[in-house]
């Protein structure tokens, strides 16, 4: 790890500009030399011809979960490395990575010494979701959740309701997982190096409901009461119209003849995490 592209999101409270300046201290403190910096959504993800051009041999995503999963889909055919740092909600993929969560520690840890590893994924199309894929009527929450995050309170009442009547209204149906039955407000897709993990939740209650809305608006959506659980290789939607989906938090539309799989990525994450003895 010797010359570095930054790629964040100053917008967030998380990512503030002073964070993001004192992390680029640390690395001059480090002898790091920073090529570049995005600060996504307002500029767009380079290429990885641009930085190959630059010399850039490793890419720092301080950032949530759906910006490190664009930048990662984004560049993922590009040969260098990855650092994730803990600059989100829930940093589920850089508490996989790390026991440390101070993003200057991380950064220290990793010049220091660091192994890059392999990390699983579900795969639907172009997509790809590192830490998890929400297929259903529950994913029109994430609305609500975005409005709540920028403190627009009166768009996410409005949200809330929408994806209320959502949610009693309709289910979605899938094939491919051994158990499953007929419909749910939600399926909760989870990469595994073995395949595809699937929890499906049917809340009809209005008190299951409000859970899941309110986990939502909380931030923590993996927490949701899953009341079926199994494994599967492939995936598929069942019926003849598109799905709301949610990749990594980032909302997208599947096509009902899309498939969804598992699939690992190359050895370019780096890993400070200590192996148990």
């Amino acid at each position: 790890m010797k010359t570095l592209w930054f790629i964040t999101n100053p917008g967030s409270g998380s990512t503030t500009s002073a964070k993001c300046e004192a992390l680029e201290a640390v690395f001059s403190e480090r002898g790091l030399t920073l090529a570049g910096r995005t600060d996504f959504p307002e500029q767009s993800i380079p290429q990885g011809a641009d930085l190959d051009a630059k010399g850039v041999d490793t890419v720092i995503l301080f950032a949530g979960d759906g910006t490190i999963n664009a930048a990662l889909c984004a560049l993922g055919d590009w040969g260098g490395g990855f650092l994730i740092l803990p600059g989100g909600t829930m940093n589920l993929l850089a508490k996989a990575l790390h026991d440390e969560m101070d993003p200057a520690k991380i950064i220290h840890a990793a010049h220091e010494e660091s192994r890059r590893v392999a990390l699983p994924y579900v795969e639907a199309g172009p997509h790809r979701a590192f830490v998890g894929l929400i297929l259903g009527p529950v994913a029109s929450w994430a609305r609500a959740r975005e409005a709540a995050r920028v403190g627009k309170i009166g768009r996410m009442f409005r949200a809330a309701r929408i994806a209320w009547t959502n949610t009693f209204a309709r289910g979605i149906r899938i094939r491919g997982a051994r158990g499953l039955r007929s419909r749910y407000q939600a399926v909760f897709v989870f990469p595994n190096p073995d395949g595809l993990e699937v929890a499906a939740v049917d809340a009809r209650d209005w008190r299951s409901i409000a859970e899941l809305g309110w986990e939502w608006l909380t931030g923590d959506w993996i927490a949701a009461h899953a009341v079926d659980r199994t494994r599967a290789t492939e995936l598929r939607l069942r019926g003849n119209r598109g799905v709301q989906a949610l990749f990594d938090g980032e909302s997208v539309m599947l096509d009902p003849a899309t498939r969804i799989e598992a699939g690992v990525s190359r050895k370019t994450f780096i890993r400070t995490k200590q192996d148990p003895k």
